[in-house]
């Protein structure tokens, strides 16, 4: 490849040559993500991985994929790119989590309007750096230059995860019962949704760095910082609380749609998730997106986490251990509810 030129595609605005030179500065940090399921190295056409399946008895692949939506606009004004890619790493295994399967590997999607080799660095940096928190092996993805398409400072980003469960462990509603306890693992912030609505109330897409570099009194930092802080990922702490027993039976992860939406995936038909808003404290920076746009408060908890990025039921008998072990970690745990009888849904009190 190293010989691969074409002044022709060069001329349409394609530059094969700054994808190589893309490459070749990503390859120590997608190394870095290795574990030992991985073949190979980049550069074939599909990543190869060889599970380990000792002791899986019926093993089951679970998937998602997922993106970083509009936060990117962020990243583009600010010209920060080394936290995206943990967003992207984060959306697709904290979902894989919730059906009590570890990620084994990570593949990515980066569409770019122009191919600036640092750039693509740092995004793969942040993949990276989302693939060793989560313990999964970045083993391959594709970089795409799209002139014209996407503007010269632009690009867009996904991702796809696959996790290995074991059937007769996998975290499902059937072990479920009334008086279940909920455990909310506390977010890192806004995560990776309502950017569509946050850049409508603080006016980004006009006012651009001007608004992202406002400070506000309740906030530590300023606005553009703070919404650009990474969403946090959840696999260590489920995989903990696996590992030492406990009988997780329920985990909803909490992205668009808020807690509304996002509990009731959990759910059986026969049970209401009781939350109690006083439980857990909301960040500065929810209150302050509520009172900016003047937003009821019941679309902030349909919408954004609040504070909680991700929620597990377990049994009464395994409450305080589980917290404890949640907390021996670096998590925020906090005991938001229990389950009652009900419908499916969810009730904020």
């Amino acid at each position: 490849m190293k010989d691969s030129h074409s002044e022709s595609y060069a001329s349409a605005g394609v530059d094969v040559t700054a994808g190589y030179d893309a490459v070749s500065r990503i390859t120590s940090q997608v190394e870095s993500t290795y574990t030992p399921g991985v073949l190979g190295t980049l550069g074939g056409f599909g990543g190869l991985f060889a599970p380990d399946l000792t002791g899986v008895e019926q093993p089951v692949l679970v998937s998602a994929t997922d993106g970083v939506g509009t936060k990117l606009r962020l990243a583009f004004l600010l010209d920060r790119h080394d936290t995206v890619g943990i967003d992207c790493v984060a959306m697709c295994v904290n979902d894989v989590i919730c059906s009590g399967a570890l990620p084994l590997f990570f593949l990515d999607y980066l569409a770019v309007g122009k191919n600036r080799p640092e750039r693509v660095e740092a995004v793969v940096s942040g993949i990276a750096e989302g693939c060793r928190q989560s313990g999964c092996a970045l083993i391959g993805g594709e970089t795409a230059e799209m002139p014209g398409f996407y503007g010269p400072d632009e690009y867009d980003l996904a991702g796809f995860t696959v996790g290995l469960a074991d059937r007769d462990k996998m975290i499902d509603a059937s072990a479920l019962a009334e008086g279940d306890v909920l455990l909310g693992l506390a977010s890192s912030g806004v995560h990776s949704n309502g950017f569509s609505l946050i850049r409508k109330i603080f006016d980004i897409d006009s006012k651009g760095v001007q608004a992202l570099n406002a400070r506000y009194p309740e906030l530590e930092d300023t606005l553009g910082e703070t919404l650009l802080r990474p969403t946090r990922i959840y696999v260590n702490a489920v995989r903990t609380l696996l590992r030492e027993g406990i009988r997780v039976k329920g985990a909803s992860h909490i992205t668009g749609g808020g807690l509304y939406e996002n509990v009731p995936r959990m759910l059986r038909d026969d049970l209401d998730a009781r939350i109690y808003k006083d439980s857990f404290p909301v960040p500065p920076v929810f209150r302050l997106i509520a009172r900016e746009g003047n937003i009821p408060e019941r679309d902030m908890y349909n919408t954004f986490n609040m504070g909680i990025g991700l929620v597990l039921a377990v049994s009464e008998t395994d409450a305080e251990r589980a917290a404890g072990l949640l907390s021996d970690i670096g998590e925020q745990v906090f005991r938001i509810g229990s389950l009652v009888p009900g419908s499916g849904g969810v009730e904020l009190v």
